[in-house]
């Protein structure tokens, strides 16, 4: 069809019915402006009509419609006078559909950004995969208390290597090294859990970041007698939680990671034996610990729910930082009224630590002190040895406890304690 576009022609548009073998079919005309060529109103299947502007491209002779608005939107002296506009364009040499397509795509990738901020991708990565690590709340927390505040409200996209070495640098002045690269890590596996789901992302992280290798990382601390000591003597008087010192000491007496014992839970105690299921156990299978009497004395009589809870048993403890901040200040006043020197940096992990050494130095054999605290023992022998060896365990862990307590309440110098052998 053509003719002047005008209100009235535009409103004439209607579906033209024809017969097609035999069928009625609906078609819906266009109407091509007879003074401006390739202007033109086009009536939708809704029943709408659209202005365009059709052209060839005078770069690639490929033909174009051009959207120019809905009629309502727009008027039919608007829609011209833009038609117009954009055959100058074209004389020009200019492709506007091209442009349009940028100039959307532009746009698109704005709008993402907005919604892409690091915050957005930290909340989605936290909900849709480190929530279910056992190791979630260290992940929450390092992303919560360094990345967040440092980089947070800022687009994914526009996070350059640069603002990742500053925070790093930040982290580094403030916690240590090691937490920076702590930190670096929980980010690391955040945005490349993000770049596999964004085609338009690629992670800012390149290797040569980390501040200390794997060697330097790896703690050897081990809590000497007299540390011992000040650590329950510091539980007695120390403003923490009632649960924080049964908690702590169950570290040491069952050689437990923290969130282990931390997540200890009343069905998974039968009589004196306690099972960490594999579900929330680091070597992924389930571990047994034979509970001895100063394990269960920390237990307490019919504990219902989290054994270690400020809430009834209804959520584990979790006050971590705070509550090992209130001991190390307790610690530190004990030693000063003592007149003794500071007590080097320790953590709750170097307890673990702690408890395997004296199992050695109670006599336990090596191969029975690694089962003890959950270590497989690899090879063949991890294939064909099938035994549970939990007698053994157990005289390990007695071994253990009595150790701890010749710690706790020291002999004279000349009584020597023999050490039990648990082989």
């Amino acid at each position: 069809m053509r003719g002047k576009i005008t209100i009235e022609t535009v409103k004439a548009l209607l579906p033209i019915k024809t017969i097609k073998k035999g069928k009625p079919v609906l078609t819906y005309p266009i109407l091509s402006d007879d003074k401006l060529p390739g202007f033109v109103a086009r009536l939708q299947k809704s029943g709408k009509v659209s202005y365009f502007y059709r052209y060839r491209d005078k770069n690639t002779g490929s033909k174009h419609w051009l959207g120019l608005g809905q009629h309502g939107v727009i008027t039919p002296a608007r829609a011209r006078e833009l038609a117009q506009i954009e055959a100058g364009r074209v004389a020009g040499k200019v492709n506007p559909l091209l442009e349009q397509r940028a100039d959307r795509a532009e746009a698109a990738k704005a709008e993402r950004a907005e919604e892409n901020t690091v915050n957005a991708v930290l909340d989605e990565f936290t909900k849709r995969h480190a929530s279910k690590l056992r190791s979630a709340d260290q992940v929450a927390h390092a992303l919560d208390a360094y990345v967040r505040p440092a980089i947070g409200t800022m687009s994914i996209y526009a996070v350059k290597r640069r603002d990742i070495v500053r925070l790093l640098d930040s982290v580094a002045d403030k916690a240590g090294p090691v937490m920076s690269d702590r930190v670096l890590a929980h980010l690391r596996k955040a945005l490349n859990w993000h770049a596999i789901r964004d085609d338009e992302f690629a992670s800012p992280i390149v290797r040569g970041m980390a501040r200390t290798k794997p060697k330097e990382r790896a703690r050897d601390r081990v809590l000497a007698d007299d540390e011992i000591r000040d650590v329950w003597k510091a539980l007695e008087t120390a403003d923490v939680p009632t649960c924080y010192p049964s908690f702590v000491k169950s570290l040491l007496l069952c050689a437990t990671r923290r969130n282990e014992s931390a997540n200890m839970n009343a069905a998974e105690i039968d009589g004196d034996v306690w099972t960490i299921p594999a579900a929330r156990y680091k070597g992924n299978h389930d571990h047994v610990v034979p509970l001895t009497e100063r394990a269960r004395e920390l237990i307490g009589d019919s504990p219902k729910g989290f054994v270690f809870s400020t809430t009834g048993g209804e959520r584990p403890f979790s006050g971590f930082s705070k509550a090992k901040e209130a001991l190390g200040k307790e610690i530190a006043k004990i030693r000063r009224a003592e007149g003794r020197t500071k007590m080097p940096p320790w953590t709750l992990h170097d307890l673990r630590r702690t408890g395997r050494t004296l199992m050695s130095r109670a006599g336990v054999s090596e191969d029975i002190g690694e089962r003890a605290i959950g270590h497989v023992i690899g090879g063949v022998r991890e294939t064909y040895d099938r035994w549970s060896y939990a007698d053994e365990k157990r005289s390990a862990f007695e071994a253990l406890a009595g150790l701890v307590d010749l710690i706790l309440n020291p002999q004279a110098d000349n009584v020597v304690p023999i050490a039990r052998s648990a082989k």
